[in-house]
């Protein structure tokens, strides 16, 4: 059993009882000294749930400017050094060198580390790759498989589906999900075409698919998509900011996620429809003065980490921001978790004073006590 101990949750200092996988106690309980194996000192501390990445690519991703530009998988240790103790894996442009199959077989080995696992059939491509028969079948008889995506549109790099081929699929997915008991959502890539979401807006204005069913991303990649963004989300949809980023991205006028989730909310944007992904594992260009390429760095789930201090930052309430990676993410999704509760999965972190991770227990698991790492790198 852990203990922790005198750690600040919902304003009070309390002390929290883990047993097997799940929190049994949140407050005063009588306990046989002889169990516990770890106690924490949580005093000065947050407690919060562990963190859901809604959209990385475990097994890696780029491969556009050829072979040679494929980025590397993410290790447990890249997952669990950014608080990340749910994943929600998928394929990106390449659904032809990467499969669905090694996706599974990946984030399976996860789960052995106490990381919670789910992914999302398909990639950019329209006709979709699956693992079974369909994109339905996927979702109702693997469990890992909680809807579809990133099926991208308008850019360049995506199959052009039309918006009867986006609705087919969204339908598909979301009757799939109400056989499974999952949301089945639709995690759509957006790109810096011309068209930003006018194409969802169309499956949505001729067709009985609510709103809830797609997941946009991306939404903080240039000014003129988070416009539309937030016009989107007035709708009543649910909008998502990537965290991982460059600096070259935002001389080019990507809006860093932190500063877009409070511009969000200053627009008056509900904040259960605000969630932030990482898109690690995906390929991060780093270009001289004269615009040359000189490496291809790998996003990583840690940045989800520093988009809640920058948040913090332009004036989000802490609490808020923590939700856009955590209850938020499992709601878009129709999954279990995101949130602290006597009965719910211990995945949990302790925050410091400066907003940096200290503790975290994954699956009931002591994974970094004190910023001491229990398991290997």
């Amino acid at each position: 059993m852990i203990v922790i101990e005198q750690v600040m949750w919902q304003q009070m200092p309390q002390n929290v009882y883990i047993a097997g996988n799940q929190i049994i106690e949140i407050g005063s309980y009588t306990i046989d000294e002889a169990l516990i194996t770890h106690r924490i000192d949580g005093r000065g501390k947050r407690l919060v749930p562990g963190f859901i990445d809604g959209h990385l690519h475990p097994i890696g991703g780029g491969g556009e400017g050829g072979f040679a530009t494929r980025t590397a998988p993410l290790t447990v240790r890249d997952i669990f050094e950014g608080g990340v103790t749910t994943v929600v894996g998928l394929l990106g442009t390449d659904g032809w060198t990467r499969t669905g199959i090694d996706l599974l077989a990946h984030i399976r080995g996860y789960a052995a580390s106490g990381i919670r696992p789910f992914l999302l059939s398909g990639s950019y491509m329209v006709p979709p790759v699956f693992l079974t028969h369909s994109t339905g079948h996927d979702i109702v008889l693997i469990n890992e498989v909680i809807g579809i995506g990133e099926i991208a549109i308008n850019d360049h790099r995506s199959t052009q589906p039309t918006a009867h081929e986006l609705a087919r699929l969204a339908s598909e997915a979301r009757i799939a999900g109400m056989v499974k008991g999952v949301s089945g959502t639709m995690n759509v890539h957006i790109g810096d075409g011309k068209q930003g979401l006018d194409l969802l807006h169309e499956v949505i204005e001729t067709t009985d698919i609510p709103i809830g069913q797609f997941l946009p991303t991306h939404i903080n990649r240039s000014e003129r998509i988070f416009e539309a963004g937030l016009a989107w989300a007035k709708q009543g949809g649910r909008i998502d900011f990537t965290t991982c980023t460059t600096e070259s991205f935002v001389d080019e006028g990507e809006i860093p996620a932190g500063q877009a989730v409070a511009r969000a909310l200053a627009a008056g944007i509900p904040p259960e429809q605000i969630t932030m992904s990482s898109d690690a594992g995906a390929s991060l260009p780093a270009f001289d003065d004269a615009g040359r390429l000189v490496r291809i760095d790998t996003g990583k789930p840690s940045s989800l980490m520093q988009a809640v201090r920058d948040a913090v930052e332009h004036g989000v309430d802490f609490d808020q921001a923590i939700s856009t990676i955590t209850r938020h993410v499992a709601d878009a999704y129709g999954v279990p978790g995101g949130q602290v509760a006597t009965g719910e999965r211990a995945d949990l972190l302790l925050i410091d004073d400066a907003l940096q991770i200290d503790t975290i227990l994954a699956n009931g698991h002591a994974i970094m006590i004190q910023k001491k790492w229990l398991i290997p790198e």
